[in-house]
């Protein structure tokens, strides 16, 4: 069985102390080894911010890449190393924000992997500008007299394209998330979790000011239901439910329908390319050869 510990890193955390974003580490930790999967099964993707150095904090594979880019990259790492448990670990910026493009396509094309984000509902790393998921009249740093556009309704979007898991949780309440993560990671095809993680710094409310807001799902609420899947992903009003809110077992993946097109073998298991093979053709391209 495999411990927390395992998962340990050395790296310093660079978190203003109390952040939620531990809760966050800390229930990722927990799944992973309520999952049993060793540290050098998993790879942590993520793009830049605050939340984006977690991978950092834990032992295991990582990709620290650029803004906006995990999801991408970790459908890649997927794709070509199915025996990867690979999860995507970003802000609400660098998903919904410079990302926003790139999750709208994995909804459509299903990748086994699963995408957690951070939603402090603020770009917290830049010191306070309005996000994609910051309310209307909120006033930051940069909207000095309110955030003049509507919020982001991202779940609701991943609800109605079909994305196969779609849950919110609360970085607050480390047990209820720690099930919701177990869940997203072990189920099969795209996992969406956003988690209320308020930043204490630059964050426009408090912990407590959701602690007061928040509510599980009712214990009779049915997750195949799409319908109720959508009203319960939209933002408005309280209580805000956390939960797993949509499910489908059916969908096929990225990766089955890849296999079926470019072949059975991912690129992980495919033996080494002979590199005369390479120093031949370089050869013939700077000769003018045409092979």
């Amino acid at each position: 069985m495999i411990r927390i510990e395992e998962y340990r890193s050395d790296v310093e955390n660079q978190w203003c102390p109390g952040c939620p974003n531990f809760g966050i580490l800390a229930a990722i930790k927990r799944a992973l080894a309520a999952l049993d999967l060793p540290p050098h099964r998993v790879c942590l993707v993520s793009g830049i911010g605050q939340a984006a150095k977690l991978p950092h904090y834990l032992k295991c594979n990582l990709f620290n890449g650029l803004h906006g880019r995990a999801v991408p990259v970790a459908t890649a790492i997927r794709l070509a190393h199915p025996g990867l448990t690979t999860i995507v670990t970003s802000g609400d910026g660098c998903v919904y924000g410079e990302g926003g493009n790139h999750l709208l396509h994995a909804f459509r094309r299903n990748p086994d992997i699963t995408v957690v984000v951070h939603d402090n509902r603020i770009y917290a790393l830049t010191k306070g500008q309005g996000a994609p998921t910051t309310r209307r009249g909120v006033k930051t740093r940069l909207q000095f007299d309110g955030v003049s556009s509507d919020h982001a309704q991202m779940l609701a979007t991943a609800v109605a394209h079909d994305c196969p898991f779609v849950a919110r949780g609360f970085a607050g309440d480390l047990d209820g998330l720690t099930e919701i993560l177990r869940e997203a990671i072990a189920h099969r095809g795209l996992s969406l979790v956003d988690v209320i993680q308020p930043c204490i710094t630059w964050g426009p409310h408090s912990v407590d000011w959701y602690r007061e807001r928040i509510a599980p799902l009712p214990a009779d609420y049915d997750p195949a239901d799409r319908t109720a899947a959508i009203e319960s992903a939209l933002e408005n009003g309280t209580p805000l439910p956390t939960g797993v809110l949509y499910r489908r077992e059916d969908r096929p993946t990225f990766e089955e329908t890849a296999r079926a097109r470019f072949g059975d073998r991912p690129l992980a298991e495919l033996p080494p390319i002979d590199r005369s093979l390479i120093d031949q053709r370089i050869a013939a391209m700077r000769s003018g050869g045409s092979d």
